[in-house]
């Protein structure tokens, strides 16, 4: 129970104390000012609190948005202040004066006190009685629920999710607020939605692949719902944050083996197709999260300064554009809604295909913009630096390279030239030497080293965050052309594996950063090896058993126990990261193709 202290006695007939009630207060009224420091000290110490005027007339879903939001640590409207047990410890020992007076003393000890846009809800302290009477009025004429279910949907989303999910889905998610249901369980339904889908593709089967189709678009209403319960009834956590985050790739990935096992049945072999489809969709979205991070600390002037930002600008104007934009990025609604129809209506073949060339489009279209909106740029932050770094994952021979090598004089594109010449003598090698040949083994030490030459100074560059998503790119691509070539039963699919384990962990990496708590912790990514260790290893592999008459099923052997180890390792400490650790409760509000 979180207790709400009135600062004065109730005005007669105002539904104040039974709005309070409403939202789980234990209201305590302090008919005088002196009173509000005992009813203070009264309260235990892990409760949340709230300090409000008793003249306050508004809606019930404002007092929500100021005292009920657990991502701040304090919140504010006129005549209302929410503080968390933590925001507490601020306040003066001695209070005498109202919510505003408590408000300042907070912002003044450093604590930020947020303060919800509104929009049509009413939040005043009216002064007389006429213009208390205007101010129930102007309450009386804007529905509260109305605006409540409004606020619950993103405001910024796919076409496919904003006309087709989202008028249905907020009212799901009321249905499931009114019964007590939680936003992780919702979730958690999305998954296992998804999973069932995936085996229904697997069965191979016509009724399967039409059972799977429907099965995922239920699965992403229930992802849609997840979020719009969360910011219906502000149940925001940590926890759910990291759910969201990682529970999507989880979903499509698995959907992905599960239509690869379902052609399999029926004599048709994918994997290469699966395998590729998560390393254009993995690749893809580290483009975002690296040009993203890179932009980081940015104003608007020096962000949205070259021709390809006012063209976007102008564009906006021009409501149709807006859509379109928006559809051909394929953001997760679109890509879904695309995935759960050729599965039903043709094969796991042409699923693949026609996923892989739209994916293309989409990646074309996103990487040609970020690299003209960059050119223009000047060098990045510290900050943006060390955030492009950390998604490298590069690990200690990529760190052992760059200490022994001075930084080299690099023409000023020449540290993604460097990465990208790596990455593409490793792929090359890999695709044109003789199995079991030791070159891959070279053009990885190679890789290795490029690596090294790329990472040697701060990555401040223009065009510094295309290392992330070339080095993604040279590692997956990697596994999956040695595991191709393998031609043996169950190479692909533990290549499938392992590189499902590793996107997870770069997930994992991109949603830390996002969360402001920083990358993984180092010796992690020393563990796991780095992008240029696991390809040295897995070259070394495919040089040890993959040659002629030698056997073959240790290199799936290899690739499968790999994944084993980089799985155990990353989720444990993932998990152990988001459900112990202090990392704030930040959700994906930003409309951004996931």
């Amino acid at each position: 129970m979180s207790t709400a202290i009135l600062t004065g006695p109730p005005v007669a007939g105002s539904s104040l104390e039974a709005d309070l009630r409403s939202l789980g207060f234990e209201v305590r009224v302090a008919a005088r000012p002196a009173e509000v420091s005992a009813h203070l000290a009264a309260t235990a110490a892990n409760e949340r609190l709230a300090l409000i005027d008793p003249r306050f007339v508004g809606h019930t879903h404002a007092l929500r948005l100021a005292l009920k939001d657990p991502r701040f640590a304090a919140g504010a409207l006129p005549g209302v202040l929410g503080v968390t047990p933590e925001a507490r410890r601020a306040l003066p020992p001695e209070l005498t004066g109202g919510p505003q007076q408590a408000a300042e003393a907070l912002e003044a000890a450093g604590v930020e006190v947020h303060r919800p846009e509104l929009g049509t809800l009413v939040a005043t302290v009216p002064d007389g009685e006429t213009a208390r009477k205007e101010a129930e009025a102007a309450v009386a004429a804007v529905d509260d629920e109305a605006v409540r279910l409004r606020s619950a949907v993103k405001s910024r989303d796919g076409f496919f999710t904003t006309f087709c999910v989202s008028p249905y889905s907020r009212y799901i998610a009321r249905w499931c607020a009114r019964r007590g249901l939680t936003p992780n369980q919702v979730t958690t339904a999305s998954l296992v939605t998804a999973l069932i889908a995936a085996g229904c593709a697997a069965s191979g089967q016509r009724w399967g692949f039409v059972a799977a189709g429907v099965l995922l678009i239920a699965s992403f209403v229930l992802d849609a719902t997840d979020g719009q319960l969360a910011r219906y009834d502000l149940q925001y956590s940590k926890l759910g944050a990291w759910l969201d985050a990682t529970f999507d790739r989880a979903k499509e990935y698995s959907y992905y083996a599960g239509l690869a096992l379902g052609a399999a049945r029926g004599g048709d072999d994918v994997w290469a197709l699966a395998l590729g489809a998560m390393l254009l969709m993995t690749a893809r979205h580290t483009v975002d999260f690296s040009f993203n991070e890179a932009s980081h600390a940015e104003s608007a002037v020096t962000a949205n300064t070259s021709r390809t930002a006012a063209l976007s600008s102008r564009l906006d104007s021009a409501g149709w554009t807006v859509w379109a934009r928006r559809m051909i990025v394929l953001p997760i609604g679109e890509r879904w809604a695309l995935i759960a129809v050729l599965t039903a209506a043709t094969t796991p073949r042409i699923t693949f295909l026609v996923l892989l060339a739209a994916g293309t489009l989409a990646a074309c279209y996103t990487t040609a913009g970020r690299l003209l909106r960059s050119l223009h740029r000047r060098a990045r932050t510290d900050r943006a630096a060390e955030g492009v770094r950390a998604l490298t994952d590069s690990g200690p021979l990529a760190e052992l390279a760059a200490r022994l090598l001075r930084p080299l004089p690099l023409p000023r594109l020449g540290v993604p030239a460097v990465a990208l010449l790596g990455g593409a003598v490793i792929l090359a090698t890999a695709w044109a030497t003789p199995l079991g040949s030791p070159w891959p083994v070279v053009a990885a030490a190679v890789y290795a080293l490029c690596a090294g030459v790329a990472l040697a100074r701060p990555l401040k560059g223009p065009l510094d965050w295309l290392l992330p998503p070339f080095f993604r790119i040279a590692e997956y691509g990697t596994v999956l052309v040695l595991a191709a070539r393998a031609d043996t039963d169950g190479a692909l699919p533990a290549a499938f594996g392992l590189v499902a384990a590793l996107a997870y962990h770069h997930y994992d990496t991109v949603y830390r950063i996002r969360g402001g708590t920083g990358a993984p912790p180092h010796w992690l990514v020393r563990a796991v090896g780095g992008h240029e260790g696991r390809t040295l290893v897995v070259t070394v592999a495919a040089a040890l058993w993959l040659g002629d008459g030698g056997p073959t099923q240790d290199f799936n052997f290899a690739l499968t126990a790999l994944a084993v180890v980089i799985a155990a390792v990353v989720l444990v400490e993932s998990i152990r990261f988001w459900v112990s650790s202090q990392a704030p409760a930040v959700h994906d509000e930003t409309g951004e193709p996931a």
